[in-house]
C-alpha cells in the first residue's frame, strides 16, 4: 500500500521567501577573489546559489535538469508525487535525495571561506544554509533528506546515516566558528539534543540499531543503522552524541559517546579498499569531529593514523576521477526523472554528476587530513578540476565540493588569492 505522509516540522519559517537575488545580493563575484583560479570559485559560488539553492526550502538540490533560467529545478518531486513516496521512500533519482548531505558541505565551507575572507555576508549565507537543516528536522530528531520544493513540507520517509553524517559536522563546526551567534547556538543545541535522543531511543538491538524512518517503521536497506556497521560506518554515532555533548554540555550524551567512540575507532582501521569516496569523505567528518575532542593520547594518534590512511587512499580516487573526466561532457545537464533516467545508478549522466563530485571529495578529504602537507601534484589535481567546468554549463551539486576543498585550501595556505 502508498504511504501518503506529511511530516510536521519543529520549525517553520513564513510562507514567503524573496528571491534568492533579492535575499543574497552578495551571492555574485567577489571581487577580493583574484587570480584564474579565484574566478572560477566565484562562478561556483553564484551559481551554487542562483540554480541549486532553493529559497522556500532554503535547501541546495542535487541537479540541475536545463540551463534555461528558472527552469533548473522544474524535475524536482511535486507534493502529490512526494505524499505518495514516488517514485521510492527515499527520493532517490529525483534530485531530492541528499540535501543535508549539501547543506554539511556547504556549510563547513562557508566557515572557511570567513576564515580566510572576513566577509560579514556570509553570516547571512550560514544562517540560509542552518535554516534548511531546521526546516528538515522533523518531529522526534528525523532529518529528512530534502523537503518539496512545491508546498515546503512534505518529505520522503527513510533518510540516512550520510545525512546525518554531514548534517551534524556542519552544525558542530558552524556552532565553533565566529560566524554563529548565540541565538543560533541555542537553536543548534536544540536540533543536536533532538538527533542524539533519536539515537539513544532507537539504535537498540531490538532495531537491529537502526534510528528508523520517518513514520517510525524499520529501514529496509540497512542505510538507517548506526552500529554494527562498516568500518566506514563506525564512528557515526559517537560523533552524534560527542557533537551533543560538545555543544550542550550534558555528561549523559557524553557517557554515550565515550561508550561507543573506542570500540569505533577500533572498527575504522578495518575500512575497506574498496570503500567509496563519498564514504571516505563522510568518514572523515566523523574523526575529524572525534578528534578535537579526544583527549586522551593514544586514542587520538589512533583517530590520527586512520584519518591519514583514508587521505593517502583519496589520492587514486582524485587520479581517476581527473582520469574519466576526460571521456565524460561535463556540460551535460540531467533529465527529468519521470521521462528520463534521472540520477539513476546506471545511468550515463551519473557518471557526468558524480565525475565532478568525486574529484572534490577526494581533494577535500585530503585537505581534512593532510592541510598544508597535500601532494604538490593532488594540489594540481584540484586545480584542474576547478578550472576545467564551464559553470554556466554544470549542472552536478559537485560544485560544492570544488568549493569546500577550495576554501580549506585557502584557509591552510595551500592556495593564495593569486593563484
Amino acid at each position: 500500500m502508498k504511504l501518503i505522509l506529511i511530516i510536521s516540522v519543529l520549525f517553520l519559517s513564513p510562507c514567503w521567501k524573496p528571491s534568492v537575488a533579492e535575499a543574497f545580493p552578495d551571492h555574485k563575484n567577489d571581487p577580493r577573489v583574484t587570480g584564474p583560479l579565484g574566478r572560477a570559485i566565484n562562478d561556483a559560488w553564484r551559481v551554487s546559489w542562483e540554480r541549486f539553492f532553493h529559497p522556500d526550502t532554503e535547501m541546495f538540490y542535487d541537479y540541475l535538469s536545463s540551463y534555461e533560467k528558472d527552469k533548473w529545478l522544474s524535475h524536482l518531486p511535486v507534493a502529490d508525487e512526494v505524499k505518495r513516496q514516488y517514485p521510492n521512500f527515499q527520493g532517490y533519482d529525483t534530485g531530492m535525495e541528499d540535501c543535508m548531505i549539501s547543506a554539511g558541505v556547504m556549510l563547513t565551507m562557508i566557515v572557511d571561506k570567513y576564515a580566510v575572507t572576513k566577509d560579514e555576508g556570509l553570516r547571512k549565507s550560514a544562517h540560509a544554509v542552518f535554516s534548511g537543516i531546521k526546516r528538515s528536522t522533523g518531529a522526534q530528531g528525523f532529518l529528512a533528506r530534502c523537503v518539496c520544493t512545491e508546498d515546503h513540507q512534505s518529505i520522503y520517509i527513510n533518510s540516512s546515516r550520510d545525512q546525518y553524517t554531514h548534517a551534524v559536522h556542519g552544525l558542530w563546526y558552524y556552532f565553533n566558528s565566529p560566524l554563529c551567534d548565540a541565538k543560533t547556538r541555542k537553536e543548534i543545541r536544540v536540533l543536536l539534543s533532538a538527533y542524539a535522543d533519536r539515537m539513544i531511543r532507537n539504535v537498540i538491538s531490538g532495531n537491529d540499531y537502526d534510528f528508523l524512518r520517518a513514520d517510525g517503521t524499520r529501514d529496509t536497506r540497512g542505510i538507517s543503522r548506526m552500529w554494527n556497521v562498516q568500518g566506514h560506518e563506525a564512528a557515526r554515532l559517537p560523533m552524534i552524541y560527542a557533537a551533543a555533548w560538545n555543544t550542550t554540555g550534558n555528561k549523559h550524551y557524553y557517557r554515550l559517546y565515550r561508550k561507543y567512540v573506542v570500540p569505533a575507532i577500533e572498527q575504522s582501521f578495518s575500512v575497506g579498499e574498496k570503500t567509496t569516496t563519498y564514504a571516505y569523505l563522510q568518514m572523515a567528518c566523523s574523526l575529524e569531529l572525534l578528534e578535537s575532542l579526544e583527549k586522551e593520547t593514544i586514542l587520538k594518534e589512533k583517530i590520527s593514523r586512520i584519518k591519514e590512511m583514508v587521505a593517502e587512499r583519496c589520492k587514486s580516487r582524485a587520479e581517476n576521477a581527473d582520469k574519466n573526466s576526460q571521456t565524460l561532457d561535463l556540460t551535460r545537464a540531467g533529465t527529468d526523472w519521470r521521462t528520463g533516467e534521472g540520477l539513476k545508478p546506471q545511468g550515463e549522466y551519473r557518471k557526468v554528476w558524480y565525475n565532478i563530485r568525486e574529484s572534490g571529495e577526494a581533494a577535500l578529504t585530503q585537505l581534512m587530513v593532510l592541510e598544508k602537507n597535500i601532494d604538490p601534484a593532488q594540489k594540481e589535481l584540484l586545480v584542474k578540476a576547478i578550472e576545467r567546468l564551464d559553470y554556466d554549463r554544470v549542472s552536478s551539486n559537485g560544485i560544492f565540493y570544488l568549493q569546500a576543498a577550495y576554501w580549506k585550501a585557502r584557509r591552510s595556505g595551500v592556495f593564495n588569492e593569486n593563484d
